[in-house]
Order: structure tokens, then sequence, then C-alpha cells
């Protein structure tokens, strides 16, 4: 059985982040640029290079489809706030997760890095629901497409970060954060990556329910 955690582990083994050069859409063959749209196969767990023609027939994201495109919509929420005891309730022993919403098994599902790469986590169902009780501007993601990103600092140091990303920049970042890994913490070019990666999309990020 296919899960979130064996799929991002495939995807980041097997593709790497820059698409390559003369790759064709996985649909109808046709060429397609390095810059290029994707969408996800619901069912299957995959992530699908795609011609722009091919992305636009699964933009809908509330029709029953086999296939879903993947939205370019990047959200900060600089009003979120999680305390440190709801964060360790989510048992996550890291202060970095993603959080997306998996159609097929109904439920928000985790993953988070760590020294042997992304790990999956099974959320308390009552403590995440009780954060988005908290924070229903949160409550937005398109389902398989979209995550979560929630970034929470060593005790004291600043506020929480949280942000909502297309689900192949989460893909990204991870085989990024995977190949950078050094140690057990990460390391020095890990840290200095997830300061420049927040500060960039944050930068390029609509506040939380603006259109």
């Amino acid at each position: 059985m296919n899960t979130p955690f064996r799929v991002l582990k495939r995807i980041t083994a097997d593709r790497s982040p820059t698409p390559r050069v003369g790759e064709r859409c996985e649909m109808c063959a046709e060429p397609i640029a390095d810059e290029h749209q994707h969408v996800v196969n619901v069912e299957g767990r995959q992530l699908m290079c795609v011609c722009r023609s091919c992305y636009l027939l699964f933009v809908d994201q509330t029709a029953a489809l086999r296939y879903r495109a993947v939205p370019d919509r990047y959200l900060t929420f600089p009003d979120f706030t999680i305390s440190q005891g709801e964060w360790d309730a989510l048992d996550i022993p890291v202060g970095l997760a993603f959080f997306f919403r998996n159609s097929a098994l109904q439920r928000t599902v985790a993953f988070y890095p760590g020294p042997a790469g992304a790990t999956e986590s099974e959320l308390p169902l009552a403590e995440w629901n009780s954060i988005l009780e908290r924070h229903p501007e949160l409550n937005v993601l398109a389902a398989d497409v979209e995550a979560l990103l929630i970034r929470v600092p060593e005790r004291g140091t600043a506020a929480a970060s949280c942000l909502l990303l297309p689900i192949d920049a989460c893909y990204e970042f991870v085989g990024r954060m995977r190949q950078l890994w050094r140690g057990f913490d990460g390391g020095q070019d890990v840290r200095r990556y997830l300061d420049d990666f927040f500060e960039t999309v944050s930068a390029r990020a609509h506040p939380g329910g603006a259109a």
C-alpha cells in the first residue's frame, strides 16, 4: 500500500528538483520546458510533469477526478501562533513539519525531516482539529495538492511561522533538505537553507484569506 511517506521517499529519491532538458509530458508525451506544471495522481500518489493543455484538464478541485492539478498558490499566516505544548501534543519531535490532506485516507497527515530523511507522523486528530478550530484560516488546503509548512523555533527564540505552498514545492524543499543534511540536527547548511526558504516564500506569498 502506498503511504504519503513512501510516495515522498520515491519522488525525492527518483526526481531531480529541476526537470531534465528535453522532458516530455507524462500524459500526452508532448515536449515540455524546464519550467512546467504538475498534476497529482490521487489514487497512485504520484506527482506527474505535464504540459499546459493537460494541466488545464484537472484544475477543478471540486470534481471527482483521478488527477488534480497542483495550483500555484502561496499564502502566509502572520497571525498564526502555536504554543510549545500544542506542538508537543502533535508528537512531532522536531520544530518543522508539512501537513496535507490525503483524500484517499480522508485525514491530514504530516511529515518532518530527520537524519534518515522524511518521516511520516500520524497526527492525533483531536489535537490537530483543536489547532484548526483556533485558526480556521488554515482550513483552506486543497486536498492532495497543497501543504502547510509550520516551523516552530527553539524555545523562546522567535514566533512560529506558517506557510501554505504547492505540494510540488514541498517535494522540492524536502529533496533539497535531504541533500544538505549533515549530522543529527541537519547542520549549518540546513539552517541557512531554512532561513532563506522561509524568507523567499514569505516574500512571494499573499496573506491568508487574500484573493
